[in-house]
């Protein structure tokens, strides 16, 4: 049973989730004075300090095992409102909405298979917090305990963790079907890759050099690249012009089916390995949230002979 104040550490956990005081004071409906009071005496109770007062604020290696603490009460609390419920069904609950269950999801899996599988958890009133990264960094988000479970291409469990393979999703490359026939008309090669721009979600998005290299077996290339940080927004760019885009199969499948947009390396397919992360406890919710996640992947993900 933990011995630290519950609301210190929900005012600590909303402060390096919102940033800053101001946005945790609004976020926990008191003071800014109130918020530095409750964080003074959790880093006195702790005898250091958990916070580093920069521009970004962020926390210190003991406020991140904090901050980690505070996310595992918040995972008893919602495991204890889970059993309450089914023990008393007319209940409505005493959980606070700051109290959120924070997971990592990569963008593109959020866009496809991922939100269907959490349909049911969310109606059923659990706070859900989807955080979005590029699937080669939102393990960092749970190694530094701000989540409780990550979606990663990360193939080995981090410590304290269990993972679970989910499957593999297909990447394609595509173009509009105007953009394809003026400067692709016998498709995307080795010797044309350089003469037009590749829609990437941001600049930690690999996905577009990666199918590049391993399709054509090149050590290295350089692509002129359109940033556009959102899935759905990559594809709008796609069908409207802009140039070629890697993306998943499964979002695109459609516009390809009906010639909208065109997979202008046919022959060609990156296969990008998925994987579930989340703490090693035992806990209702969190086995909820695996179930739910491992199901949707065997159903829509590729899986490995």
């Amino acid at each position: 049973m933990s011995t630290y104040d519950p609301d210190a550490l929900e005012c600590l956990a909303a402060i390096i989730e919102e940033g800053g005081f101001e946005r945790a004071a609004q976020r926990l409906s008191i003071t800014q004075s109130a918020v530095s009071q409750r964080l003074r005496a959790l880093e006195a109770q702790v005898g250091t300090v958990l916070i580093v007062r920069s521009r970004p604020l962020k926390p210190t290696p003991a406020g991140q095992l904090m901050l980690k603490h505070a996310k595992m009460m918040r995972l008893l609390r919602a495991d204890l409102e889970k059993d309450l419920k089914e023990l008393a069904p007319s209940s409505t609950g005493r959980g606070r909405e700051e109290e959120r269950i924070s997971v990592a999801i990569n963008a593109d899996s959020i866009a496809t298979w991922a939100l269907p599988a959490l349909n049911r958890l969310a109606v059923e009133g659990l706070p859900i917090e989807i955080i979005t990264d590029d699937q080669e960094v939102t393990h960092e988000w749970l190694r530094e305990g701000q989540v409780l479970g990550c979606v990663t291409t990360l193939a080995q469990a981090l410590r304290g963790c269990r993972m679970d393979a989910l499957g593999i999703m297909d990447y394609v490359a595509v173009a509009n079907a105007g953009f394809a026939a003026e400067h692709l008309p016998n498709g995307l090669s080795a010797h044309n890759f350089h003469r037009f721009p590749f829609v990437a979600f941001n600049r930690k998005d690999h996905l577009q050099n990666e199918f590049v290299t391993r399709a054509f077996g090149l050590a290295r290339v350089v692509l002129k690249q359109l940033f556009v940080p959102s899935s759905e927004g990559q594809i709008r760019a796609v069908r409207a012009g802009w140039g070629v885009s890697v993306l998943p199969e499964l979002a695109v499948r459609g516009l390809i089916e009906s010639g909208e947009l065109v997979n202008v390396a046919p022959k060609r397919a990156l296969g990008v390995a998925l994987h579930w992360h989340c703490w090693n406890l035992h806990s209702d919710v969190l086995d909820e949230l695996s179930t739910a996640l491992r199901t949707a992947a065997v159903q829509s993900l590729r899986q490995p002979a």
